[in-house]
């Protein structure tokens, strides 16, 4: 073979290889990091773009997308030494290639390694109760805690949820049992309030009736009274008319009383349990004799 041709043949595939080695065709959502004779040149941007053939290389190619990471589950003992298991799941964001590059050796080992310390340290500072409804704050607190960190490492923390919180096996039977407990308690608590409250109102029924009782007697002793009153001042004028009409000191107080006996002997006649009454023959006499008194 001519050995013209073959030099030639030779530098057209050295042509080709050169060129297709000096551009770069960067699809959407990524970034090239370009290191230049073993050290960082640049990051390229999607799209076309020209490196230095055998001179400049591909150190990484970084996604621009969310990347999500899942935390492994993990016991961790709360402040009140109860046991509890817990993962997550974290959004990170690399916005700085190289610094994720070349600042770690493996960006999301480390930063699942760092989320899961940090949450093991969040959640031994609360309350077993605090631990299981606080997740927002939990939350809040691991963000804060690994945010400067990941910065060093040209990333950052979009997100992180607590998907799973929640005691050990051991732990659980405690829960019910003490659960069970505080129903019972609560429900004798409810019964003796009830009875408490029935035994106020059954005494505020009877001091109620007592008093109605009282105002009534009241009201009647004041009518009764009154009752009196009015008696008495009819026997009054009656014994007026009666001795205007007879004319006489004692006659009218005879009379009257005569009426009395005789309607008391009338009651007592027609009562069930009558018995013989033995009338004085002289009625005015037994009556003058009773009162102590002599007829003119």
């Amino acid at each position: 073979m001519n050995v013209g041709l073959i030099i030639v043949v030779a530098l057209l595939v050295l042509v080709v290889a050169t060129i297709v080695n000096g551009v770069k065709i960067v699809p959407q959502g990524f970034e090239y990091v370009i290191m230049r004779l073993g050290k960082y040149h640049a990051t390229l941007m999607p799209g076309l773009n020209l490196i230095i053939p055998y001179i400049d290389t591909i150190a990484a190619k970084v996604t621009r997308k969310d990347i999500s990471l899942e935390i492994p589950s993990q016991e961790v003992i709360t402040r009140d030494n109860a046991v509890i298991i817990t993962n997550a799941i974290a959004f990170i964001n690399i916005h700085t290639p190289h610094k994720a590059i070349f600042g770690i050796d493996n960006y999301e080992h480390a930063t699942s390694n760092l989320i899961m310390t940090n949450l093991r340290a969040i959640v031994g500072q609360m309350d077993l109760d605090d631990a299981l409804s606080s997740r927002e704050q939990i939350k809040v607190k691991l963000i804060q805690a690994i945010a400067n960190e990941l910065e060093d490492w040209g990333l950052t923390v979009k997100s992180i949820e607590i998907q799973d919180i929640k005691p050990s096996t051991t732990m659980q039977a405690s829960m019910e049992r003490q659960a069970a407990a505080e129903r019972i308690r609560r429900a004798a608590i409810t019964e003796a309030e009830g009875e408490k409250q029935a035994a106020i109102l059954i005494a505020e029924g009877q001091k109620q009736k007592a008093i109605l009782v009282a105002e009534g007697n009241l009201e009647a002793s004041r009518r009764d009274a009154e009752a009196r009153i009015v008696l008495a001042s009819a026997t009054k004028d009656a014994l007026t008319l009666v001795q205007q009409g007879l004319g006489s000191e004692q006659l009218p107080a005879l009379y009257l009383l005569g009426e009395k006996y005789i309607a008391t002997l009338q009651q007592l006649g027609s009562s069930e349990n009558a018995k013989t009454v033995i009338l004085p023959a002289d009625l005015p006499a037994a009556l003058q004799g009773m009162f102590g008194m002599k007829m003119k």
